[in-house]
């Protein structure tokens, strides 16, 4: 949480951002934003994803849960694979041989 506000606050100064303007542009206080960039554990995860809206970097919110990304689900996908996948039986048709 630490490097989250940090790097947060890098992206809000980079910006030419004061924190009032941050907290106004995302509708929190500046109390909020001070916790968010102190790395505060309680801070909603909500005012960070409209920071990363208001920075235009949503999508990484976006990426951090691919699926496709998981590499340990995945991997435990994988194991349960079957060895091999073998073709369905054909029921005979009714009448037939």
């Amino acid at each position: 949480m630490r490097q989250a506000g940090h790097n947060l606050a890098l992206a809000r100064r980079r910006r030419h951002l004061s924190q009032d303007a941050l907290a106004e542009r995302i509708g929190a206080s500046v109390n909020t934003i001070r916790r968010m960039e102190d790395g505060h554990p309680g801070t909603a995860l909500q005012h960070f994803v409209r920071a990363l809206q208001v920075f235009g970097e949503l999508d990484k919110f976006e990426n951090l849960m691919d699926t496709a990304q998981d590499s340990v689900g995945l991997t435990l996908m994988d194991e349960k694979l079957p060895q091999r996948v073998r073709t369905p039986r054909r029921t005979p048709e009714p009448g037939g041989f």
